[in-house]
């Protein structure tokens, strides 16, 4: 995928490509349409305190987004799943696919070759005999460093208005760059596995869970990016396949039963999961078994350096990005002292480290830090600690519970109505003001 490339490409290059070309066709002939996930439900909604209509107006947060046009989120609209105005991660899961497909066809693909911005276009360049290629896609120029992640990336700062929802017409966008000592060294890929001469791509994506408002534009990404390839010829001259399926979150297993399946049919490629926690659950069973997996939303700085064999891509940045840009933002808007409110795991605490270090060093101070359980029922002794901290400014790093963590602090007098109040890529989105006002959180 890119210098990292040469990784990428032999990342999928090593396990796709090479089998692709050496494997005759699969006499198992399979429709290229995306199969159903039958990977299990969510538990029962939990009641919480329902939050006032417009109690959420003026609260602003960061995530990873380019400026789609109009154009490209009526594609979107138009993959069969109801996507709320919600866009967030839909680029980069297209990105992903389009990298994976590309992939099965040249070793070098996201770096330092010539340009190109669709698959069809850089389909031809290959047909004519080019070698290495550079595509810059969707969600950005796609440039990444040897462990499989961008190196730059293009970040929405958000803000809701009175209608509970995120006011686009506000929405401003930031470039920012990881440091130098991010571009590290390509990871060279263990491990071939043999193929059938169909690129097969495996979903795993959360149609339940806490995530679940990011699941349909980063399945309508990966349906859209699979039509588009198949429209221009497939992958070798073959139509892509997909199998979907559901990563629902850290409090199920969902996400192994969806991987059982899906590695029992001989997928080539996993594009997922978009939280890192659930990656981590799954990442090993996926690399040992020579399989690619490209997440199009993890974030985690944990995952730079896991040990995945040189199978593991993403083109989410960083948790580094994130929490300079906010980090700069929150400074930029005159707080001085901030409290953080995360979730205990690779995502939340991650995240509050950059986010940390990039506003203390403008010259704030971070006056608490509040990590709670996500699978808590109440929140309250937290709201109250971040009441008692008395901060300017506050942020909540979280998924789907954020809504019952807002309530409190709106019934404690520390809702965006009397502080500063901010979010990130976990909460931002419309489905955050509807479960705000609904009172509820999916499990």
């Amino acid at each position: 995928m890119v210098r990292k490339n040469r990784r990428h490409l032999k990342v999928v290059a090593a396990i796709v490509s090479v089998a692709f070309i050496a494997a005759a066709c699969s006499s198992d002939k399979k429709t290229p349409a995306a199969t159903g996930s039958g990977s299990g439900s969510s538990a029962a909604p939990a009641s919480a305190p329902k939050g006032p209509p417009g109690a959420l107006a003026g609260m602003k947060g960061t995530t990873p987004l380019v400026d789609l046009p109009a154009d490209y989120k009526a594609k979107l609209d138009a993959q069969g799943l109801d996507l709320k105005g919600v866009y967030n991660y839909g680029a980069e899961s297209y990105d992903a696919v389009t990298i994976i497909a590309l992939a099965a066809e040249v070793n070098q693909v996201t770096r330092g070759g010539s340009k190109c911005t669709t698959f069809k276009d850089c389909d031809a360049l290959i047909k004519k005999g080019t070698t290495d290629i550079d595509y810059d896609g969707s969600s950005g120029p796609l440039e990444f460093s040897g462990n499989g992640e961008p190196t730059v990336a293009s970040y929405g700062i958000q803000q809701f208005n009175a209608s509970d929802k995120i006011d686009d017409a506000k929405t401003t966008f930031k470039t920012a760059k990881a440091p130098a000592e991010a571009d590290v060294a390509e990871v060279p890929v263990e491990g071939t596995r043999a193929g059938d001469g169909t690129l097969k791509i495996g979903t795993l994506l959360p149609e339940t869970g806490s995530l679940a408002f990011l699941g349909p534009p980063e399945r309508a990404g990966v349906r859209l990016a699979v039509k588009d390839i198949n429209d221009a010829g497939g992958v070798l001259g073959k139509p892509v396949e997909v199998s979907e399926g559901d990563s629902g979150d850290t409090s199920t297993d969902i996400a192994s039963k969806t991987i059982d399946r899906e590695l029992g049919e001989s997928v080539d490629a996993v594009v997922g999961a978009a939280s890192s926690g659930v990656t981590l659950t799954v990442i090993d069973k996926i690399v040992n078994a020579g399989v690619a997996m490209f997440s199009p939303a993890n974030t985690s700085k944990k995952l730079s350096t896991y040990p995945d064999k040189g199978l593991y891509f993403r083109d989410a940045p960083s948790d580094i990005l994130q929490g300079q840009v906010l980090g700069d933002f929150i400074a930029s808007e005159g707080v001085n002292n901030l409290a953080i409110i995360d979730r205990n795991d690779a995502y939340g605490t991650g995240l509050t480290e950059d986010l940390t270090k990039s506003f203390t060093g403008s010259g704030g101070k971070v006056v608490a830090t509040i990590t709670y359980d996500q699978n808590a029922q109440t929140f309250d002794s937290e709201v109250s600690q971040l009441k008692d901290a008395g901060a300017e400014g506050i942020v909540i790093i979280g998924f789907a519970e954020s809504a019952r963590i807002l309530a409190l602090m709106v019934q404690k007098g520390i809702g965006p109505a009397n502080v500063h109040v901010y979010g990130v890529d976990g909460n931002m989105g419309n489905t955050l003001g509807s479960d705000f006002e609904a009172g509820i959180i999916s499990k």
